[in-house]
């Protein structure tokens, strides 16, 4: 996904000002799309320039509200139905966890524990999300589906973090990895 066409499927919704943009990725699409302040007025003035939206008002203390064009919603179906979605596996957490076998067991069981409470914060602010995903507009709707994915992931970050970070204490305590204790051979 990318940021140009979030801003086009929120535009396709109603017209909206960038700060409008702003607050609706902070309430809905954080959790799958983040975006910031110079991101997304750098993203207006490119699509304005490319005629994918266009300016229907201005307001005090230059506040302009956009709103999406036929060229747009024709770019927004495009990528809606014809390209495939980004589906690299690359995680950050996941690699560190690769390695943790070059920490002391305590960091690595330390690593995995911050994990555990970073999903569980993370699903925390999604689940006060619930409630602004309950109308029954198209946003709304679709959002809530977006939003539970965000809201079952974190709850299966938090169980994983937790289950790997027995598997280290589990292994810590065996003695298994120290280079002093023979490993067991198989079956």
């Amino acid at each position: 996904m990318s940021l140009r066409h979030a801003v086009l499927g929120l535009l396709a919704d109603c017209p909206a000002s960038g700060y409008d943009l702003l607050k609706t990725f902070a309430i809905s699409l954080g959790n799958v799309w983040s975006a910031t302040q110079s991101q997304v007025y750098a993203e207006l003035a490119r699509l304005a320039d490319s005629g994918q939206v266009t300016v229907t008002a201005e307001g005090a203390r230059g506040r302009k509200e956009y709103a999406i064009t036929e060229s747009g919603r024709a770019e927004l179906h495009r990528w809606l139905t014809e390209v495939e979605p980004n589906r690299t596996p690359r995680n950050d957490t996941l690699l560190r966890v690769f390695f943790l076998g070059l920490l002391e067991p305590d960091e690595a069981q330390a690593f995995m524990r911050r994990e555990a409470e970073t999903a569980a914060a993370h699903h925390e602010e999604l689940s006060a999300l619930t409630a602004v995903a309950s109308g029954p507009d198209s946003f709304s709707v679709h959002g809530r589906l977006a939003l539970e994915w965000g809201l079952r992931v974190t709850a299966a970050q938090r169980e994983w973090a937790l289950w790997a970070q027995k598997q280290i204490i589990d292994r810590a305590a065996s003695g298994v990895g120290d280079p002093d204790t023979p490993v067991p051979a198989p079956g």
